[in-house]
């Protein structure tokens, strides 16, 4: 499972707020909500956010082992 809590982090540490996502790097409302609730996003969207944040894909998600 696909986890994206360290988004949340790197934005805090980075000041990027999801209206600043929306707003002034045009991100769709729609890819925002899929980050909050842990949903699929495009690697072309990995990318973008990357270059956003200035960080690399391990500031942005973690992989989770699922309990059986």
């Amino acid at each position: 499972m696909v986890s994206y809590k360290p988004l949340w982090k790197t934005m805090e540490e980075k000041g990027v707020t999801t209206y600043t996502l929306i707003k002034t790097y045009s991100v769709q409302s729609k890819t925002v909500y899929n980050l909050k609730h842990n949903k699929h996003i495009t690697t072309a969207t990995l990318e973008r956010l990357c270059e956003i944040l200035n960080c690399t894909p391990n500031d942005i998600l973690e992989f989770l082992q699922e309990k059986e």
